[in-house]
């Protein structure tokens, strides 16, 4: 199942995916965590020594894409293919932790139910000429590319805001946990999220973070409604993870927070026609808007019409 968390910078996103990747991996499910925020931070939140490299997809997209598009007659070059580029007969799919460049080559294994892919975050000669979305672009693909099944999690920590939408990406999601405070800053992400998934069917469950007390429950449930599922407060359990201090265990109430994360997950429905749908919709908006101009070709003729994901 593929989850997002989502929010405004400083939310709490990041300390709390990675509390969800560390919960799912502790009872031995397989989880891939992937660092798609532009301030790259995930590895060590997961435990990761500072000084060790992950490495960063945005920096391999064409050996990635040249792998993704094996021998699919639509595609006529791995050049020609672009972020929201779906699928189709002869495409190499993906699975969680299996043989391909993303899972092994260009990703660090942290334990063995438990892998961390990265984006990479901006470098020198990025600034002032490029968008993050050249980075993100590679998970986007990788998501389209992917078929999961119960049981099974991706974790990607999104970078602040509503950049999410810039593309079909925000559709690849089981379930997106936008992480909120109980701010009027907080509460006003929520409502733009809302408002830009309203037509796609995307579930967006609110996470409450740096909760105090039960007004800061009622502040949240009175601006967001139902779409409240848990809350977590203050955790010397999770100060001393952050501060990278051995054998730190989180609180019940912690625990009992991410089991309401994980139920949420496991409820959620695969509808493989409608995800194909979804992203056949916004590969032929980027061929309208950019794409087209871009490679030099109607893109929308990598849209495969007959494809289906195996069962």
């Amino acid at each position: 199942m593929k989850v997002a968390f989502v929010g405004k910078g400083g939310s709490g996103k990041t300390t709390l995916s990675s509390l969800f990747v560390r919960h799912l991996a502790g009872i031995g499910l397989p989880v891939v965590a992937v660092d798609a925020d532009i301030n790259q931070h995930m590895g060590a939140a997961l435990g990761l020594a500072e000084d060790a490299a992950v490495p960063a997809l945005g920096d391999h997209l064409a050996e990635l894409k040249e792998y993704l598009r094996g021998d699919n007659p639509r595609i006529s070059s791995a050049a020609a293919m672009v972020k929201t580029t779906p699928p189709g007969t002869g495409s190499r799919l993906l699975r969680v932790h299996g043989p391909d460049p993303f899972h092994t080559a260009y990703a660090r294994v942290l334990q063995p139910n438990l892998t961390l892919m990265a984006t990479g975050p901006f470098t020198d000669d990025d600034l002032g000429v490029a968008c993050y979305h050249s980075k993100t672009g590679a998970v986007e693909l990788y998501l389209n590319h992917l078929v999961d099944g119960p049981g099974e999690y991706v974790v990607v920590d999104m970078t602040a805001g509503a950049d999410t939408f810039a593309s079909g990406l925000f559709t690849r999601f089981d379930v997106m946990f936008l992480v909120a405070e109980p701010t009027r800053k907080g509460v006003s992400v929520y409502r733009q999220y809302t408002e830009y998934a309203r037509d796609y069917d995307v579930a967006i469950k609110v996470v409450g973070n740096k909760v105090h007390d039960e007004e800061d429950v009622a502040y949240l449930r009175e601006h967001v409604g139902e779409d409240l599922l848990t809350w977590v407060g203050h955790s010397p359990a999770v100060r001393a993870i952050e501060q990278g201090r051995p054998g730190a265990v989180l609180e019940d109430a912690g625990v009992a927070a991410l089991d309401v994360l994980r139920k949420a997950v496991d409820e959620r429905v695969k509808d493989w026609p409608k995800y194909l749908e979804q992203a056949a919709e916004f590969h032929r908006r980027n061929a309208r808007s950019w794409a087209n101009r871009a490679v030099g070709e109607d893109l929308r003729a990598q849209i495969d019409p007959g494809f289906a994901f195996p069962a």
